[in-house]
């Protein structure tokens, strides 16, 4: 039976949970929005979600989703966002349901907002699944369970959560029977992506690689006991192929690049069996971004090449901006100015200026109009063009995104180092100089090897008061190693 249309326009879900009750018009909500429209009103969420250092990709379509009553509840994102815009308001006052009362698969499904899946079409034959029991221990709560984990300690913090956590799985699944997995277990395993990437935008790999390693290895134990329903097994293998990217991603930016291509290994051995196109896209578009670091400049090329052809399958302008500007850096570094400018031009036209879609993947949060920027000039840097490059570097830390420091921090690296290499010493020392400021919040190897490069261009400079502070402060800066991986 065909889905009904929605108020925004888009299918209605079908209906589910207790007695299969069909969505409640979210009233309040739509009252505090007041004459604004959908769009404006999405704005305002975004933009208070900036002001408390959260990141929402929230869109009208999103606005019309809680407003027809299709979210129940919102994730735990969008619920602090919301605190923040309406103090002293509890998520009943604002006219969703209680966050028990909507445990369940297709209840968290749904608190996932923006992101959560569209259900299958109309005529789909994809078995739905048995429901999850609300009062089952094994499944209420995990996701904020595995959230209070990962912000207060490393594996023996999540370890001593045995009970509700996803620690020792397999037993519990071969206690269960054949019944595996279920969606909330793929649950887990979504959040724990997403507070590694809020936790690295905030800080950098650090001693975080060795807690998120950790995660991985949990999430493979889940895969392994098998899941309740086909559409959770793909699901599970999908998310437990973006936290070995997660995981890939932090041994890279620790330097450990070995281990950082086993794991995005992992993640297409993960894409490839869940058919998950935008998994393969983002694994061949971090294998390109290794490759490149590498110095397998053509290694790069290809893997960014293929991302682009898993990307076909993905309705996402920016995406294929990303595999192109993957493909651009590739080929500066073998040292081809016309292949570069090729691809560079081809990533300019992919772009949006307008901002995220709703069909791009939600790891590309951190790619906007400063990561282009940036990306851009590393390849006029590789192509031995500093004035260019520091020209795109300044447009990168200028329309930095607070939200993101360690980013922040590599752009004023890259701008300091080429400022550097333009022959512009004291403006490049004051500029590292705020690198090194970072660099004692953000634990990333790579930027220090920027800021190492800086201090060494800046040498013959050193009697110059800004190179010699920046020579001081960098040598007297102390980054502790990252923990290995458990």
């Amino acid at each position: 039976m065909a889905s009904k249309p929605s108020a925004t326009g888009g299918p209605r879900r079908a209906s589910n949970g207790a007695g299969g009750r069909a969505p409640v018009p979210n009233t309040v909500f739509r009252a505090l929005r007041g004459s604004r429209s959908p769009g404006e009103f999405a704005s305002e969420v975004r933009r208070a979600a900036r002001e408390i250092g959260e990141h929402v990709s929230c869109d009208a379509r999103y606005i019309g989703r809680v407003e027809s009553g299709e979210i129940r509840c919102p994730n735990y994102a969008y619920e602090r966002v919301f605190a923040h815009m309406f103090p002293g308001r509890t998520l009943t006052d604002l006219g969703f349901a209680p966050r028990a009362s909507v445990r369940g698969r297709a209840a968290r499904v749904r608190d996932r907002g923006w992101d959560a899946p569209d259900p299958p079409p109309a005529g789909s034959e994809e078995p739905p699944g048995p429901p999850d029991i609300a009062g089952d221990p094994r499944e209420d709560g995990r996701s904020d369970v595995l959230r209070r984990a990962f912000m207060t300690g490393g594996p023996a913090a999540v370890a001593s959560l045995a009970p509700l956590g996803i620690v020792g799985l397999g037993a519990r699944a071969a206690a269960a029977g054949p019944a595996g997995a279920g969606g909330s277990d793929a649950a887990a395993v979504e959040e724990a992506v997403r507070e590694i990437r809020l936790l690295d935008d905030r800080q950098g790999a650090g001693d975080l690689l060795a807690r998120a390693a950790e995660q991985l290895r949990l999430a493979w134990e889940l895969v392994d006991a098998g899941a309740r329903a086909p559409a959770v097994d793909a699901r599970l293998r999908s998310g437990t192929g973006e936290l070995a990217i997660s995981v890939g991603w932090l041994a890279h930016d620790s330097g450990r690049l070995d281990t950082a291509r086993e794991h995005y290994d992992e993640a297409l051995a993960c894409a490839r069996w869940s058919g998950d196109a935008a998994l393969e896209a983002h694994a061949f578009c971090n294998l390109a971004f290794l490759a490149r670091d590498a110095n397998r400049p053509r290694e790069a090329v290809r893997a960014a090449q293929a991302g682009q052809q898993a990307a076909r399958r993905v309705p996402s302008r920016r995406l294929r901006a990303l595999l192109l500007l993957r493909e651009a850096g590739g080929w500066a570094r073998l040292g081809d100015r016309r292949a570069c400018e090729e691809a560079l031009a081809g990533a300019e036209a992919a772009h949006p200026g307008a901002g995220p879609t709703d069909g791009d993947p939600e790891w590309m949060s951190f790619f906007g109009d400063a990561e282009f920027a940036g990306l851009r000039a590393q390849c006029w840097a590789a192509l031995g063009e500093p004035e260019r490059a520091a020209e795109s570097a300044r447009q990168a830390v200028e329309l930095r995104d607070p939200h993101f420091v360690r980013n922040i921090a590599l752009f004023s690296a890259i701008l300091a180092e080429q400022q550097a290499l333009a022959g512009e010493p004291r403006e490049a020392a004051v500029t590292a100089l705020g690198a090194v400021d970072s660099l004692e919040r953000v634990r990333s190897v790579r930027v220090r090897e920027i800021v190492g490069r800086t201090v060494e261009v800046l040498e013959p400079y050193r009697s110059l008061p800004e190179p010699a502070l920046l020579r001081e402060r960098f040598r007297a800066l102390t980054v502790p190693a990252p923990r290995a991986p458990a």
